[in-house]
């Protein structure tokens, strides 16, 4: 997956991007400060890891399936009722899980799974700074006013990356 991630140099954004674009500039540049690097995807704000040694190889060696479009065969566990279902569908199972699976990565995400993407990189990256539990407290509650006055004193960067997975910024 290249979905868009943030890199953070300790609390200065470094790069911004997909993740093979992410990954290049920060071989390029960072190359010594790998080891405190800590890069976040932006839809989860999970932190991620990046393969600084093969950035523009081929992922995974494939087996079935199509491989000059890209697709992987996997097995995946339904109840007969769904699998009935799908053999409704137009297309067949794959074309309709691909269909479902593509429009819901395009929807715009809830507000519960935004505030869990802050929590989340909050948890990760803010632990030590003054306020973080009340703010975590407020954020919970929806006290977006409170959360952003506990989180006023922090760097500029993390408090805009706060803000940007809550989807204000």
């Amino acid at each position: 997956m290249d979905g868009p991630v943030t890199a953070f140099l300790d609390d200065r954004i470094v790069a911004r991007g997909s993740r093979t674009t992410v990954t290049r500039l920060l071989e390029e540049k960072y190359p010594a400060d790998h080891a405190v690097l800590r890069v976040f995807d932006d839809e989860s704000g999970r932190i991620v890891d990046l393969d600084y040694w093969d950035a523009g190889a081929a992922t995974a060696a494939r087996g079935r399936g199509r491989p000059k479009l890209g697709v992987v065969a996997r097995e995946i566990t339904l109840l007969p009722r769904q699998w009935e279902w799908l053999s409704r569908q137009k297309g067949g199972a794959s074309a309709t899980l691909r269909r479902l699976i593509d429009a819901a990565s395009q929807a715009e995400p809830s507000p519960e799974s935004r505030r869990d993407a802050a929590y989340r990189f909050m948890s990760d990256h803010c632990g030590d700074r003054p306020g973080y539990e009340e703010a975590l407290r407020a954020l919970y509650r929806g006290e977006t006013e409170r959360l952003r006055t506990l989180i006023d004193g922090w760097p500029q960067d993390v408090r805009g990356y706060v803000e940007r997975l809550l989807g204000a910024a």
